[in-house]
């Protein structure tokens, strides 16, 4: 008897600048069956846009922001798009959205990052007011006429939210779809679903969906393979903020985090020594197809529902093609 096939969808990252890489991959993601295809936005293309044209291209796979930060657009503007782009897709549009860093916001949109969490919780509150039809609710009193959306969305877009840490995750439950963690090691999960699950209760709600993003380190040569592993873990703990390397030391891995920092204190260096590889084992899916598949399995047994196969930026196409082609969705339960 044929197992049924565990859904899996694709994420990209914000440093992936090739754009028509970003549209190929969409379209071979929908070809291979996959469920979802996930583009976050940073410093670079505007994702709504290209989300846009591979909503024009493809017509099955569903598309979202993975995720778009709360900083850059106001919640009308995020309304916006969120219903624009569900309609042009025909449906198929979720909506991530996320905290970010203080390096988003401050260096690049110019944001004092305060309050990151009640930021997320306010501006995703009022999202989902505008999409169900209410009017704006400004802070200004001046006197002018809260608007509402000119255009009638789709009820019920789903809204994934990002998050680490534990009040982020409560959030999550209290008032999200999905849960969207990136860079969570698996053993943290079944804290984390714990949280999620006290959120949706404290709100009397479902549970959302468990989502994680995982790095991908998949390829046909074991030194390849390696490599972008190693790339993923140095470049998350030095270059991306304190959220990563807290995470990981609250969950218990603080010294092979230490180790990782003390190895890579050169700029660009992006060495992996033996007594850190726990970090690759718990966040990274890699090595080989075979394991590759099997760390796949291990994330549904630690309580994933439907896992973010996120691929590494400025890889070789032909690489890229590999990865989704080995891990696409099909029997992935534990071996």
């Amino acid at each position: 008897m044929t197992a049924p096939t565990r859904r899996l969808a694709v994420g990209v990252t914000p440093m992936e600048s090739r754009h028509e890489v970003v549209l190929h991959l969409a379209e071979r993601a929908e070809e291979l069956g996959y469920d979802a295809f996930l583009l976050a936005e940073g410093w670079g293309h505007d994702a709504p846009v290209l989300l846009g044209t591979i909503a024009a291209r493809t017509s099955r796979i569903r598309l979202g922001t993975g995720v778009l930060n709360v900083w850059g657009r106001s919640p009308a503007g995020i309304a916006m798009l969120a219903a624009s782009l569900d309609a042009v897709s025909g449906g198929r549009f979720v909506l991530g959205l996320g905290a970010g860093s203080p390096q988003l916001a401050e260096g690049w949109h110019d944001q004092r990052f305060a309050v990151p969490v009640a930021r997320l919780e306010s501006v995703t509150r009022e999202v989902r007011a505008l999409l169900a039809g209410e009017r704006m609710s400004p802070s200004l009193a001046d006197g002018q006429r809260p608007l509402r959306l000119a255009v009638e969305p789709r009820p019920g877009i789903p809204v994934h939210l990002a998050g680490l840490g534990p009040r982020a995750v409560r959030l999550a439950g209290e008032i999200a779809d999905a849960w969207y963690p990136f860079l969570l090691p698996r053993s943290g999960l079944p804290d984390g679903v714990q949280l999620l699950q006290d959120g949706a209760i404290d709100a009397a709600r479902p549970v959302p969906l468990v989502s994680p993003g995982l790095p991908v380190a998949v390829a046909r040569d074991p030194a390849t393979a390696r490599a972008m592993a190693s790339w993923w873990v140095v470049t998350y703990l030095t270059g991306m903020g304190p959220i990563y390397g807290r995470t990981l030391r609250r969950l218990g891995l603080g010294g092979a985090v230490d180790v990782v920092l003390d190895a890579n204190r050169t700029r660009g260096s992006t060495e992996i020594p033996s007594d850190a590889q726990v970090l690759i084992d718990e966040l990274v899916i890699s090595g080989s197809a075979e394991t590759g598949r099997a760390g796949i399995a291990g994330w549904f047994d630690a309580g994933a529902e439907l896992p973010v196969l996120v691929l590494p930026p400025g890889r070789p196409v032909a690489e890229l093609e590999y990865a989704l082609e080995v891990l696409r969705p099909t029997d992935v339960r534990s071996r």
